[in-house]
């Protein structure tokens, strides 16, 4: 739990007073985390480089000076500037900045402080902090828990760190990019011109955050590296975090890798619903990939109209025609079949509604995808409350639990109106309103149970954004709701794959593609079983 645990903010102060109830102190905390910030900074540049350290006026700013001691005395040439005079620091920064012995630049143009008598106060960093001679620069400026927009000289301190990185400074985040939230991962003012400093990579402690996975957290703060720091991670047990990272280690145990005494239909029956005849080709890439994931058989179910058109592009997954609602039944009265996707192609309509609604009646694994989800938005209008209440119902009344839908940002609004808060609330919150495990899709995709818990994914690649990839997904949640797994965890394992077999491909990705990178990365999977 504590490799996968993703922390909010408060969180991860409990844990640290849990850490220090239990005997460690808050400086040897200190200690320990700038120490491995000093550790990361020297993998980044050459034995004896410049780095500039950038110090804040809380315990992120203390992790700085301690970074800035150790750097020193191993040989690099350091320049520390403080937001504040080191006069006005409190609490363990102050004594922190009180063993660095040597200048200590204010960022005067960022603060409003007065000057002060401290022999260590010198020049200020007349160019907000940026020394174009610096080859790394360490942000320990502002941690997790930052609320609120930058002031406005803090405002072109950002800027011109961030034009300092575009000319190939790299930048070294402490915690977290100073100005994003650290359990939202948003930054505060919307603009993030001006109110974020992006960072190359970033070094966090006992576990990575909320922020730094939740958009635009995962963009800003570069690769996120997690130091341990001492923390018992049995303090874990007395948070209770429900949110993971995506990882393997969260569902692996649980993959459906076939055995010796397997079958074909020992490993599931998946059945995927064609649409009319000038759409389907996203059914069929969706069939692909519960077959490439490991269903041991997959139907297309088609309408009479799109037989031919199946039929001339589908060899090893078996095809059925259908025609309405009735003939949906009688395929799912076939108890062999144990799962169903619906939405890819099917088109917007009364008809696909009472599809879905004949799904649910069954006792299979039901995934709901595009039009599916739109379906039920039909009969509202522009400015009105979406009339979702129908499928809800449905849900609530299924006899299979095993229920998935996989709405992007644009079909979420459309179901469930403006929810408030971060990403991962608003998962949560809808998970809990439909009764559904609910994949909200993008860089950054969140799965959540109805019960609370959730992931969050970060292997997503930016070539992932190409038309189709959204029903190879959901052809991969549905192969293993085939193959027995739950909801969450079909999910959460589909997610991952996916991001994998598209960082697996490379650029030029189509979601063709993504299907037959399957083996590989399943083959990968497979070793670390």
């Amino acid at each position: 739990m504590h490799q996968n645990a993703l922390l909010t903010a408060d969180e991860m102060r409990q844990a640290e007073a849990l850490a220090i109830a239990g005997g460690i102190s808050s400086l040897t905390l200190m200690e320990r985390a700038g120490t491995a910030v000093a550790d990361e900074a020297a993998k980044m540049v050459a034995a004896g480089a410049r780095i500039a350290v950038l110090c804040g006026p809380g315990n992120n700013g203390g992790d700085g000076f301690v970074a800035a001691r150790v750097l020193a005395e191993r040989g690099f040439k350091v320049r520390l500037a403080c937001l504040v005079p080191v006069a006005q620091l409190k609490g363990d920064a102050a004594i922190m900045a009180a063993k660095w012995t040597g200048a200590v630049e204010t960022l005067a143009e960022a603060t409003s402080a007065k000057p002060t008598s401290d022999p260590r106060d010198v020049t200020v960093f007349r160019s907000l902090g940026i020394d174009d001679d610096s080859d790394l620069i360490v942000d320990a400026i502002f941690g997790i828990g930052i609320g609120r927009p930058f002031e406005r000289a803090m405002q072109r301190l950002a800027v011109a760190l961030a034009t300092q990185k575009s000319k190939g400074t790299p930048i070294l985040a402490v915690d977290i990019p100073s100005g994003v939230n650290g359990t939202t991962g948003a930054v505060s003012g919307g603009n993030q011109n001006g109110n974020v400093i992006p960072a190359t990579r970033t070094i966090t402690f006992f576990t990575k955050k909320t922020g730094h996975v939740l958009q635009p957290g995962r963009m800003l703060a570069g690769e996120v590296v997690v130091a341990d720091i001492g923390i018992d991670a049995a303090k874990l047990k007395g948070l209770n975090p429900q949110t993971t990272a995506n990882a393997p280690p969260l569902w692996q145990q649980r993959y459906p890798f076939p055995s010796l005494d397997s079958h074909k239909y020992k490993r599931g029956h998946a059945v995927v619903l064609s649409g009319p005849a000038h759409a389907t080709g996203a059914a069929r890439l969706g069939a692909r990939a519960a077959l490439r994931v490991g269903a041991g058989v997959v139907t297309v179910a088609s309408p009479p109209d799109a037989i031919a058109a199946n039929a001339a592009h589908l060899t090893a997954i078996m095809l059925a025609p259908f025609d309405g609602a009735r003939g949906l039944a009688e395929i799912l009265s076939d108890e062999r079949k144990n799962a169903i996707l619906i939405g890819p192609g099917a088109g917007v309509s009364l008809a696909t509604r009472l599809l879905v609604q004949v799904a649910l009646e069954f006792d299979v694994g039901v995934v709901l995808d595009a039009d599916a989800l739109t379906s039920f938005t039909l009969d509202q209008d522009d400015d009105a409350e979406p009339v979702v209440n129908h499928l809800f119902t449905l849900i609530a009344e299924a006899p299979q639990r095993q229920i998935v839908i996989t709405p992007h940002e644009g079909e979420f609004k459309r179901l469930f109106g403006d929810l408030a808060g971060s990403k991962l609330d608003r998962a949560r919150q809808a998970a809990k309103i439909s009764g559904a495990v609910v994949v909200l899709k993008g860089a950054d995709t969140v799965i959540a149970h109805p019960g609370g818990q959730a992931a969050i994914n970060d292997n997503a690649p930016p070539w992932l954004a190409t038309a189709g990839s959204g029903d190879v997904l959901a052809g991969m949640i549905t192969g293993l709701l085939a193959q027995g797994m739950s909801g969450f965890d079909a999910a959460c394992a589909a997610v991952w794959l996916h991001g994998q077999c598209a960082n697996a491909f490379g650029i030029g990705l189509i979601a063709e593609d993504l299907p037959d990178m399957l083996p590989q990365v399943l083959a990968r999977l497979h070793q670390l079983a």
